[in-house]
């Protein structure tokens, strides 16, 4: 067995799912708490596109005007929702992949708007936690859960399933 995929490897790896999750928390739910209002950040980062070096690549900028811009309350309302969610989920350990998958999602896109600030180490967490697969919900929600719903999904009743065939 890979030494990542061990349980004492998963202690590891809960430390660093709780930490990138409280990060993801306290930033949504300011955002949520606070109101929100991306559409500054959004003209931020086209105003990046220029130059002979821009932090903003055109084809971003692009998207950002011509989509996230006009719709800069939708975009507003899910990354701060989302933050949260994904906190939650990642201090849980309850839908970790999904979770860890919509963070680095938002961390690329921060970037690709022009913000560096945290979200190298935040991104380069996900990506580390997801190349642990399993480990990184082995103490978590997800360790229970995930063969519960797979089962479900089966057409099995979860929990007690053995028992009802043996009555």
């Amino acid at each position: 067995m890979k030494w990542w995929k061990t349980p004492k490897a998963a202690v590891l790896w809960t430390i660093l799912r709780v930490w990138l999750g409280i990060q993801w928390l306290e930033a949504g739910w300011h955002k949520v708490a606070d109101g929100f209002n991306a559409g500054g950040f959004m003209q931020g980062a086209i105003a990046q596109a220029a130059g002979d070096h821009p932090a903003v690549q055109g084809w971003y900028a692009g998207f950002l005007e011509n989509v996230a811009l006009p719709n800069a309350d939708l975009f507003s309302t899910l990354v701060a929702w989302g933050e949260v969610l994904v906190g939650i989920g990642l201090i849980l350990g309850a839908a970790t992949i999904p979770a860890l998958i919509a963070g680095a999602f938002m961390n690329l896109n921060f970037l690709l708007a022009g913000t560096t600030s945290t979200n190298p180490i935040l991104y380069t967490a996900a990506i580390i936690l997801l190349f642990t697969g399993a480990g990184a919900y082995y103490w978590g929600v997800d360790r229970f859960a995930i063969p519960y719903i797979k089962t479900m999904m089966k057409g099995g009743h979860g929990i007690g399933k053995k028992e009802a065939h043996n009555h």
